[in-house]
């Protein structure tokens, strides 16, 4: 039977350290690759030896930087991100899942794809405005320095019959694209984030259930609230994997249409191919990767805890 519970909240500081303690640590790793794939750049291509100074020279601090900042980027990020859905959850629905046993059994569309939705919609705007407050002083420069311009380029427009938009007309252009980033993006986010989300949840339902479900093991604290003590791997990797396989099977399909009007089949083919290998293939071992963290770090730093209601 299925039991469809509400995340009513999440406890910031546990999310908080867990979420930017994974990353930082998926960064160490991404380190570690970059500079192996630039050591073997530098060794199998001659011209390209200076690879092999650069990585002497800054592999250390790439290593020590990259999680450090991974760390403290997903802190902030993480925080604001749960402190956002602990304040909508009351007003717009938390997030609700169908739980059979410790399995994720199915997602309420509806639910899901709201609230995180919402939650983009705000990033955009925060980012707009980071954006739009970054534009406006050039902009604004640039329309004061369009008469200046006008001035010293007027023989050279009178005889090639061109002419230069006014310091008005720039002005006016960073006013609306500061409106776009302010009002649209986030308008967008909210539009493209709840299909997205909507997909997602669509595809884990009904496809991605038929061969594996999502599983999550809860140990009661207090009343309502659980901790998420561990996650098992395979199943949930390959879950997540099937659902973001779809993705890509649809990005596919368009690489092949595009390709194929072109007259390239073979090509679109390969492209359709690959992005479907390449969606499995990442999503799966970005997941696997992230559960296997998680069950690591749990024991030593403290589970995710979550108001299940």
């Amino acid at each position: 039977m299925v039991d469809v519970k509400e995340i009513k909240s999440v406890e910031l500081a546990p999310f908080t350290l867990m979420s930017s303690s994974i990353h930082a640590i998926l960064a160490f790793i991404a380190a570690i690759i970059t500079l192996i794939a630039f050591g073997i750049i530098a060794a199998l291509v001659p011209q390209a030896s200076i690879f092999g100074s650069i990585i002497t020279s800054a592999g250390a601090a790439l290593i020590i930087i990259y999680p450090i900042a991974a760390f403290f980027t997903y802190l902030a990020i993480s925080f604001f991100t749960i402190l956002l859905y602990n304040a909508l959850a009351p007003r717009v629905g938390g997030i609700k899942l169908g739980l059979e046993g410790n399995e994720v059994a199915n997602v309420p569309v509806v639910s899901f794809s709201l609230i995180l939705a919402v939650i983009e919609a705000i990033w955009a705007f925060i980012i707009g405005v980071f954006l739009a407050a970054a534009i406006t002083p050039v902009f604004t420069a640039l329309s004061s320095s369009i008469p200046v311009v006008s001035q010293a380029i007027a023989n050279a427009t009178n005889a090639t019959n061109m002419t230069i938009p006014t310091g008005q007309a720039v002005a006016a252009g960073g006013v609306f694209l500061a409106i776009i980033l302010i009002i649209g993006l986030p308008i967008m986010a909210f539009i493209f984030g709840f299909i997205g989300n909507a997909l997602a949840a669509i595809f884990y339902n009904y496809i991605a259930t038929k061969v594996s479900k999502i599983q999550l093991n809860f140990d009661a604290v207090t009343g309502t609230l659980k901790n998420l003590t561990s996650i098992p791997v395979v199943p949930t990797s390959l879950a997540v994997a099937i659902v973001f396989t779809i993705f890509g099977l649809i990005r596919g399909l368009s690489d092949l249409a595009s390709l194929s009007a072109n007259g390239n089949v073979s090509g679109g083919v390969g492209a359709l191919i690959a992005s479907i290998v390449g969606y499995f293939v990442m999503y799966f071992i970005g997941t696997a990767l992230i559960t296997i963290f998680y069950n690591a770090l749990a024991p030593r730093i403290g589970a995710v805890k979550l108001e299940l209601e």
